[in-house]
C-alpha cells in the first residue's frame, strides 16, 4: 500500500513546490505598511536645505557621502516589492520633472502609515482609498488657487536664478547664490537660440577639481578633461567631422596572408599603406576639414599625417558624449572613414587646447550666436563636494525645463503643505460618510512633511507649526518657516522668493497618491520559487587534513 503524501490546505495545493503565499490584513497590508514606513523614514532626515547626508558604501566598495534621495536608493537595492513601488514613483517624478524625489517618498509613506491607523480603528481598505482618492482631487483644487506668480520672462537671467534658487538650495544651502546664476546662464544660453524644447541634457557638467566654487564659469559650447591627439592645439572658424570608429586604415574581419618575396615587396607593400592614408587624410582637408573627432582608436600613421597637414585631432571614448558634440557644432555621427559631404560637416568658432588648474581641456566654444549645448565648468577642492553640487545643479536644471512647461509658482517654506492640511481638512469635515476621516488624515500627511522640514532644521516643529496653523487659518497663506530666524519668526515665502514650481508639487502629490492607493489595494502576495538551482558548495577549510575514518 503506498504512503499518502499530504498536500498543503488552502491556496498553496495549485502551486508548485517551493512557492510562498501571503494573504489578509496582517500578513500583506500591514507588512506592507511597515516596510513603506520604514524607507520613509530612513530618509525623512534628508529632506530640506538642513537635510542631512548618507553615507553609502556601494556593492563595489565605493563611499558616497550624498543627500539625494535617489542616490542613496540606487545603492539600496531594494528588494521588497511594495517598498519598490515607491522607489518607482520617485523615478517617474524624476521623469517627469525632475525634482521633488524626497517630497514623493515622505508623502506615500505618511500616508500608508496613516491607513494602518484607520485600518485599525475599524474602516476598510475600500473606505480608505475612496477617502484618499478624493482628498487627492481637492488637494489639486487648491493647489492651483496657491499660485503666487509665474516666471514672466524666461530669458532673463535675475528671473531665471531667483526661480531656480529654492530647488538648489534644498540640496546645497550656502552655494545657491553662484550655482543658481550659473544655471540660469546655462540655460537662457541653450533657449536663446530657439532650439525648439528645453532639454535639460543640453546643459553639461565638467568637474575640474580646483580653485573655489565661485571660479565656475559657463561655456557656450563643450569641454572635455582630455588632451588633443594632435601637435595641433588651437584652430578659429573650425569646420568639424565626427567620426564613430577608429581613425585609421580598415582591417579586413577575416585574416589574410600577404607572401612577400624580397625587401622590395616589403617597402611597396608599407608604401601602399601610406599613399592610401595620406589620400584619404588629403581627401579630408579637401572636404574642408579642419578639426577631426573619432570615437575609435587613432592610428601612429594616420596621427603623423594629420600632424603634417595641420589637422586637429580628437578622440573622445563615450558614444554619448560624440553625440552631443554633434549636436552642438551642427555636423552628421559618421559610421565609416570617408570624405564627408557639406552638409555632414559642422561649424564651431574655435577649437582650443586650454590647462585650468592642472587639467587639460579641450574646448569646443561658440563665439557667435546661440550654442545648442552649454558647459558648467564646475570647480571646487573635493570630488565629493563636486558630486553634491552637480546633484543641485541637474535639479536646477530640470526646474528650469518645469517651468517651461507651467510657469507657475507656490510659495514654499512649508506655506503650501500647511494651507493644503487646512484647506483638506475642512473638506474633509463636512463629508458625511466615513470617507471623512480618511481625507482628514490625508490632510494631515501634508502636516508631516512640514514637520520634516521644521525638525531637520534644529526647531520644535509643534511649536512652529501650531504658529503657522494660526497664522493661515488667519488668511496669510503666504506665511512659512523662517529658517534663519531659528523658528522665532514667520517670513512671506512670496515676498522672500521662496518659491516653488506649481507642476512638482502636482505631480508629486497625484504619484505620492498613486503609490499610497496601489499599495493599499494589494491583499494577496503570492512568491514563485525562485529559478536556479541549490547552492554551490564552498570550500572545504580542512582540504588538506585526513578523514576520521575510512568506510
Amino acid at each position: 500500500m503506498a504512503a499518502h503524501v499530504p498536500k498543503p490546505p488552502g491556496y498553496l495545493q495549485m502551486l508548485t513546490s517551493g512557492a510562498r503565499y501571503f494573504s489578509g490584513l496582517e500578513e500583506v497590508v500591514y507588512r506592507n505598511i511597515e516596510a513603506c514606513k520604514e524607507l520613509s523614514q530612513s530618509l525623512r532626515a534628508t529632506y530640506g536645505p538642513s537635510g542631512l547626508n548618507k553615507l553609502v558604501v556601494s556593492h563595489l566598495q565605493k563611499i558616497l557621502v550624498t543627500g539625494d534621495s535617489s542616490t542613496v536608493l540606487r545603492e539600496y537595492q531594494i528588494e521588497h516589492p511594495a517598498a519598490n513601488m515607491l522607489v518607482l514613483a520617485m523615478k517617474m517624478q524624476e521623469e517627469e520633472v525632475g525634482d521633488g524625489r524626497t517630497l514623493v517618498l515622505l508623502l506615500a509613506g505618511s500616508l500608508l502609515d496613516r491607513a494602518g491607523s484607520l485600518l485599525r480603528s475599524g474602516l476598510s481598505v475600500p473606505e480608505v482609498i475612496k477617502g484618499y482618492c478624493q482628498g487627492c482631487q481637492r488637494a489639486l483644487e487648491v493647489l492651483d488657487e496657491l499660485c503666487c506668480g509665474q516666471l514672466e520672462a524666461p530669458l532673463d537671467e535675475g528671473a531665471v536664478a531667483n526661480t531656480v534658487r529654492t530647488p538648489i538650495m534644498s540640496k546645497q544651502c550656502g552655494y545657491e547664490g553662484p550655482l543658481s546664476q550659473l544655471v540660469a546662464r546655462s540655460c537662457v544660453v541653450v533657449c536663446s537660440g530657439g532650439h525648439g524644447v528645453f532639454d535639460p541634457d543640453l546643459v553639461r557638467v565638467c568637474k575640474v577639481l580646483g580653485a573655489g566654487v565661485g571660479d565656475s564659469v559657463v561655456l557656450g559650447g563643450m569641454a572635455f578633461k582630455k588632451e588633443a591627439e594632435s601637435l595641433v592645439t588651437s584652430v578659429r572658424d573650425a569646420r568639424v567631422a565626427v567620426y564613430s570608429c577608429p581613425f585609421e586604415l580598415s582591417r579586413p574581419e577575416t585574416k589574410g596572408t600577404v607572401l612577400l618575396q624580397g625587401p622590395a615587396d616589403m617597402l611597396g607593400f608599407g608604401d601602399g599603406e601610406e599613399r592610401l592614408m595620406e589620400a584619404q587624410v588629403r581627401a579630408l582637408l579637401q572636404a574642408g576639414v579642419t578639426v577631426l573627432v573619432v570615437g575609435g582608436k587613432v592610428g601612429d600613421l594616420a596621427l603623423h599625417y594629420a600632424d603634417q597637414h595641420q589637422l586637429m585631432v580628437v578622440r573622445l571614448h563615450s558614444r554619448h558624449e560624440l553625440t552631443r558634440l554633434a549636436k552642438a557644432v551642427g555636423a552628421t555621427p559618421l559610421l565609416k572613414l570617408g570624405t564627408p559631404s557639406p552638409e555632414e560637416l559642422g561649424n564651431c568658432d574655435r577649437v582650443y587646447l586650454q590647462e585650468v588648474g592642472s587639467t587639460q581641456l579641450v574646448v569646443f566654444e561658440q563665439e557667435k550666436g546661440a550654442p545648442a549645448v552649454a558647459t558648467i565648468l564646475l570647480r571646487g577642492p573635493l570630488h565629493g563636494l563636486q558630486d553634491q553640487l552637480e546633484e543641485a545643479i541637474r535639479d536646477g536644471v530640470s526646474t528650469y525645463r518645469s517651468l517651461g512647461l507651467d510657469p507657475r509658482l507656490v510659495p514654499g517654506a512649508g506655506a503650501t503643505e500647511v494651507e493644503l492640511a487646512l484647506r483638506v481638512a475642512a473638506h474633509g469635515a463636512s463629508c458625511p460618510s466615513l470617507e471623512q476621516y480618511a481625507i482628514q488624515e490625508y490632510a494631515r500627511s501634508f502636516q508631516d512633511v512640514a514637520e520634516a522640514l521644521v525638525r531637520n532644521a534644529g526647531d520644535q516643529e509643534q511649536q512652529v507649526i501650531a504658529r503657522l496653523y494660526a497664522a493661515h487659518q488667519e488668511g496669510h497663506r503666504n506665511l512659512g518657516f523662517d529658517m534663519e530666524s531659528g523658528g522665532t519668526d514667520l517670513l512671506d515665502a512670496a515676498e522672500a522668493g521662496i518659491w516653488d514650481p506649481l507642476l512638482v508639487k502636482r505631480s508629486a502629490i497625484r504619484l505620492a497618491t498613486n503609490a499610497a492607493v496601489t499599495v493599499l489595494s494589494v491583499d494577496q502576495i503570492i512568491m514563485a520559487k525562485k529559478s536556479g538551482g541549490p547552492k554551490p558548495r564552498g570550500d572545504n577549510p580542512n582540504w588538506d587534513e585526513p578523514p576520521d575514518h575510512i568506510d
